[in-house]
Protein backbone atom coordinates (compact mmCIF):
# COMPACT_ATOMS: atom_id res chain seq x y z
CA UNK A 1 0.00 0.00 0.00
CA UNK A 2 1.26 3.24 -1.28
CA UNK A 3 1.17 6.11 1.51
CA UNK A 4 0.71 8.81 -1.33
CA UNK A 5 -3.20 7.27 -1.74
CA UNK A 6 -3.71 8.86 1.72
CA UNK A 7 -2.64 12.27 0.89
CA UNK A 8 -5.85 13.73 1.44
CA UNK A 9 -5.74 12.66 5.27
CA UNK A 10 -2.22 13.19 5.74
CA UNK A 11 -1.96 11.87 9.60
CA UNK A 12 1.37 11.16 9.10
CA UNK A 13 2.65 14.98 7.85
CA UNK A 14 4.17 13.11 5.40
CA UNK A 15 4.51 16.41 3.46
CA UNK A 16 7.29 17.41 5.93
CA UNK A 17 9.92 14.90 3.93
CA UNK A 18 8.45 14.67 0.61
CA UNK A 19 12.06 16.00 -0.81
CA UNK A 20 14.23 14.50 1.54
CA UNK A 21 17.00 12.11 1.45
CA UNK A 22 17.29 9.33 4.19
CA UNK A 23 19.93 7.84 5.97
CA UNK A 24 19.89 4.67 8.31
CA UNK A 25 18.02 1.78 8.74
CA UNK A 26 15.42 3.44 10.25
CA UNK A 27 15.56 6.41 7.02
CA UNK A 28 16.14 9.40 9.24
CA UNK A 29 15.45 12.64 6.81
CA UNK A 30 18.87 14.06 5.76
CA UNK A 31 19.56 17.55 6.77
CA UNK A 32 22.27 20.11 6.04
CA UNK A 33 23.89 22.22 8.41
CA UNK A 34 23.90 26.27 8.85
CA UNK A 35 27.41 27.28 8.29
CA UNK A 36 26.14 29.79 10.92
CA UNK A 37 26.41 29.54 14.68
CA UNK A 38 24.12 31.22 17.09
CA UNK A 39 24.34 34.60 18.65
CA UNK A 40 21.60 33.68 21.15
CA UNK A 41 18.99 31.65 22.04
CA UNK A 42 15.22 31.55 22.99
CA UNK A 43 12.86 28.33 23.35
CA UNK A 44 10.18 27.86 20.79
CA UNK A 45 7.50 29.15 23.18
CA UNK A 46 9.00 32.33 24.04
CA UNK A 47 9.52 33.09 20.62
CA UNK A 48 6.31 32.25 19.67
CA UNK A 49 5.19 35.28 22.32
CA UNK A 50 3.53 38.16 21.31
CA UNK A 51 5.76 39.96 23.22
CA UNK A 52 9.08 38.72 21.49
CA UNK A 53 10.15 41.82 19.03
CA UNK A 54 13.94 40.40 19.48
CA UNK A 55 14.39 38.56 16.50
CA UNK A 56 18.33 38.46 16.41
CA UNK A 57 18.60 34.99 17.89
CA UNK A 58 17.89 31.16 17.40
CA UNK A 59 15.10 29.52 18.51
CA UNK A 60 15.45 26.66 20.63
CA UNK A 61 13.47 23.60 21.95
CA UNK A 62 14.86 22.50 24.96
CA UNK A 63 11.77 22.66 27.09
CA UNK A 64 8.67 19.79 27.75
CA UNK A 65 7.36 18.56 24.65
CA UNK A 66 4.07 20.16 25.79
CA UNK A 67 5.58 23.37 24.59
CA UNK A 68 6.25 22.77 21.05
CA UNK A 69 3.73 19.85 19.80
CA UNK A 70 1.86 22.14 17.96
CA UNK A 71 4.73 22.64 15.75
CA UNK A 72 4.21 19.21 14.78
CA UNK A 73 0.23 19.17 14.54
CA UNK A 74 0.43 22.99 12.48
CA UNK A 75 3.87 23.33 11.24
CA UNK A 76 2.59 25.84 8.68
CA UNK A 77 0.95 28.41 11.04
CA UNK A 78 4.10 29.19 12.47
CA UNK A 79 6.43 29.14 9.37
CA UNK A 80 6.65 32.96 8.60
CA UNK A 81 7.15 33.23 12.43
CA UNK A 82 10.04 31.27 12.33
CA UNK A 83 11.66 32.85 9.69
CA UNK A 84 12.13 36.18 11.08
CA UNK A 85 14.40 34.60 12.98
CA UNK A 86 18.53 33.87 12.28
CA UNK A 87 17.67 30.54 12.24
CA UNK A 88 16.92 27.35 14.78
CA UNK A 89 18.17 23.93 16.32
CA UNK A 90 16.26 20.83 15.17
CA UNK A 91 13.50 20.16 17.68
CA UNK A 92 14.11 18.21 20.69
CA UNK A 93 11.36 15.58 21.59
CA UNK A 94 11.79 13.84 24.49
CA UNK A 95 13.40 10.31 24.11
CA UNK A 96 13.68 8.34 28.11
CA UNK A 97 15.65 5.49 28.51
CA UNK A 98 12.42 3.85 30.07
CA UNK A 99 10.49 4.77 26.78
CA UNK A 100 9.88 2.15 24.52
CA UNK A 101 12.42 2.19 21.76
CA UNK A 102 9.63 2.16 19.24
CA UNK A 103 8.76 5.80 20.70
CA UNK A 104 12.18 6.66 20.95
CA UNK A 105 12.70 6.68 17.39
CA UNK A 106 9.80 8.19 16.51
CA UNK A 107 10.25 10.97 18.44
CA UNK A 108 13.91 11.48 16.84
CA UNK A 109 12.25 11.01 13.16
CA UNK A 110 9.94 13.59 14.23
CA UNK A 111 12.30 16.60 15.41
CA UNK A 112 14.36 15.82 11.77
CA UNK A 113 11.37 15.63 9.74
CA UNK A 114 10.24 19.14 11.19
CA UNK A 115 13.50 20.30 10.53
CA UNK A 116 14.52 19.44 7.23
CA UNK A 117 10.71 20.66 6.24
CA UNK A 118 11.30 23.89 7.82
CA UNK A 119 15.16 24.05 6.05
CA UNK A 120 13.29 23.31 3.15
CA UNK A 121 11.35 26.57 3.41
CA UNK A 122 14.43 28.74 3.49
CA UNK A 123 15.45 28.60 7.65
CA UNK A 124 18.71 27.82 9.02
CA UNK A 125 18.79 24.88 10.92
CA UNK A 126 21.66 23.06 13.20
CA UNK A 127 20.83 19.41 13.92
CA UNK A 128 19.78 18.51 17.76
CA UNK A 129 21.30 15.26 18.36
CA UNK A 130 19.47 13.75 21.26
CA UNK A 131 20.80 10.18 22.22
CA UNK A 132 20.28 7.95 25.31
CA UNK A 133 21.86 4.19 26.06
CA UNK A 134 23.44 2.96 23.17
CA UNK A 135 20.03 1.40 21.56
CA UNK A 136 19.80 4.96 20.64
CA UNK A 137 22.94 4.65 18.91
CA UNK A 138 21.40 2.93 16.13
CA UNK A 139 19.47 5.78 15.03
CA UNK A 140 20.26 9.18 16.41
CA UNK A 141 23.38 9.79 14.55
CA UNK A 142 21.51 9.10 11.13
CA UNK A 143 21.10 12.39 8.61
CA UNK A 144 23.75 14.47 10.32
CA UNK A 145 26.21 16.06 8.21
CA UNK A 146 29.78 15.43 9.38
CA UNK A 147 32.02 17.97 10.90
CA UNK A 148 29.88 20.18 10.37
CA UNK A 149 27.76 21.98 14.11
CA UNK A 150 25.70 19.97 15.91
CA UNK A 151 24.09 21.00 19.21
CA UNK A 152 23.26 19.18 22.66
CA UNK A 153 21.31 19.74 25.49
CA UNK A 154 22.62 19.05 28.90
CA UNK A 155 19.60 20.85 31.23
CA UNK A 156 18.57 17.89 33.28
CA UNK A 157 20.35 15.46 31.70
CA UNK A 158 23.48 15.56 34.03
CA UNK A 159 22.48 15.60 37.73
CA UNK A 160 22.79 12.39 38.77
CA UNK A 161 25.48 10.23 38.28
CA UNK A 162 23.78 7.56 36.11
CA UNK A 163 22.49 10.62 33.76
CA UNK A 164 26.07 11.78 33.39
CA UNK A 165 27.41 8.20 32.63
CA UNK A 166 25.59 8.04 29.53
CA UNK A 167 25.51 11.39 28.59
CA UNK A 168 29.66 11.15 28.64
CA UNK A 169 29.20 7.84 26.54
CA UNK A 170 26.51 9.17 24.55
CA UNK A 171 28.78 12.19 23.50
CA UNK A 172 31.69 10.41 23.30
CA UNK A 173 30.11 8.26 20.51
CA UNK A 174 28.57 11.40 18.63
CA UNK A 175 32.22 12.95 18.62
CA UNK A 176 33.84 9.63 17.07
CA UNK A 177 30.76 9.23 14.28
CA UNK A 178 30.20 12.46 13.66
CA UNK A 179 33.48 14.46 14.24
CA UNK A 180 31.90 18.03 14.73
CA UNK A 181 33.77 21.22 14.47
CA UNK A 182 31.30 22.73 16.82
CA UNK A 183 28.90 21.54 19.46
CA UNK A 184 26.29 23.89 20.62
CA UNK A 185 25.27 23.29 24.64
CA UNK A 186 22.12 24.47 25.99
CA UNK A 187 22.51 24.22 29.65
CA UNK A 188 26.02 23.92 31.31
CA UNK A 189 28.96 22.61 29.97
CA UNK A 190 31.21 21.38 32.73
CA UNK A 191 34.99 21.00 32.11
CA UNK A 192 34.30 17.32 33.39
CA UNK A 193 32.53 16.54 30.80
CA UNK A 194 33.56 18.73 28.06
CA UNK A 195 37.42 19.88 28.64
CA UNK A 196 38.57 16.78 26.59
CA UNK A 197 36.68 17.45 23.51
CA UNK A 198 37.56 21.20 23.75
CA UNK A 199 41.26 20.69 24.41
CA UNK A 200 41.14 18.67 20.39
CA UNK A 201 39.89 21.43 19.11
CA UNK A 202 36.31 21.38 19.40
CA UNK A 203 34.74 24.71 19.85
CA UNK A 204 32.23 24.43 22.44
CA UNK A 205 28.97 27.32 22.78
CA UNK A 206 27.83 26.99 26.19
CA UNK A 207 23.84 28.86 26.31
CA UNK A 208 22.23 29.03 30.04
CA UNK A 209 18.89 27.69 30.40
CA UNK A 210 16.31 29.85 30.50
CA UNK A 211 15.58 28.57 33.97
CA UNK A 212 18.86 28.57 35.52
CA UNK A 213 19.27 32.02 34.34
CA UNK A 214 15.70 33.24 35.65
CA UNK A 215 16.85 31.63 38.81
CA UNK A 216 20.77 34.05 39.00
CA UNK A 217 18.34 37.37 38.17
CA UNK A 218 16.23 36.11 41.30
CA UNK A 219 19.24 35.61 43.31
CA UNK A 220 21.19 38.89 42.62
Amino acid sequence: MDIEKFNNYDVFHSFLVKNADYEGVFEMPCLKTSIQIPNRVITFSKAMSRKTKNFDQWVVFYEHDVKFERLWNNPKAYLNKLKKFNGFISPDFSIYRNMPLCMQIWNTYRGRALAFWLQDNGIEIIPNVRFNDERTYAFCFDGIEKNKTVAVGTYGCIRSKIDRDYFKSGLSELITRLSPKNIVVYGSAPNSIFEEYFNKGIKILSFESEILTARKKVTD
